[in-house]
Parts: C-alpha cells; structure tokens; sequence
C-alpha cells in the first residue's frame, strides 16, 4: 500500500555535524513525511560542505519516491559509510527534494535546531 508523501518546509536554522567536523547549516531545510514514520530532514546541498561527502556507488529504488544515491561522510576521525543520500532519479511527488541531502539516524550524526 502506498503512503501518503508530503514535503514541508521546516522553520529555524540548522546545523548538521559528525566527527567534530561542521556538514553544514541551513534555514531552507525540508522534510518528508511519511505515513506513520518519523519525518525525515533533507539539507540543500548548496548549504553543506560537500568536501566531507563522497559518493558511493550504493544506490537503492523505492517504488514511490525514485532512485537514491549514497554518500560516505568523511572527518578526520571516521568515515560514515553510506550514511547520506539524495534522489538521483526522483518520481514526481518528491522533486521537491532534488538536490536535498538527508541522513541515516545514528549517534554519529549530529541534527539540531539552532
């Protein structure tokens, strides 16, 4: 069954790190909901430090939302494998976040309100 997509923009400023490092700060940050599931939060890629960032060559299909590519994050102190993604190939209901960058919730990573 399919869920309901919707994309909302966020309000406030903010900030993503991991590893120490600073991955960026945004007041134009989006997120998708879900259905039932915690809405997931997507940075402009304009506003991140893309030099921490390197493309992997995971990619995975969702039937709804369309082809996702990966990034590992690199610091000095880690590299976080696969831990970021973007839509490559997104289907209509989410071109809104094309050039959004969102992340796997780990401890490693770091979102906050400013």
């Amino acid at each position: 069954m399919k869920s309901e997509l919707i994309i909302s923009v966020t309000s406030g400023k903010w900030s993503i790190r991991a590893g120490g490092a600073v991955l960026g700060e945004t007041t134009k940050a989006l997120e998708l909901h879900e259905g039932d599931s915690k809405p997931a939060l997507y940075f402009p890629k304009k506003d991140l430090a893309m030099a921490f960032f390197e493309r992997t060559e995971h990619e995975t299909i969702h039937p709804h939302k369309g082809t996702m590519g990966y990034y590992s994050i690199v610091t000095k102190s880690q590299t976080l494998e696969n831990i970021a993604w973007e839509f490559i190939a997104p289907r209509p209901e989410v071109m809104d976040l094309l050039n959004c960058v969102s992340f796997a919730s780990t401890s490693a990573i770091t979102i906050e309100r400013l």
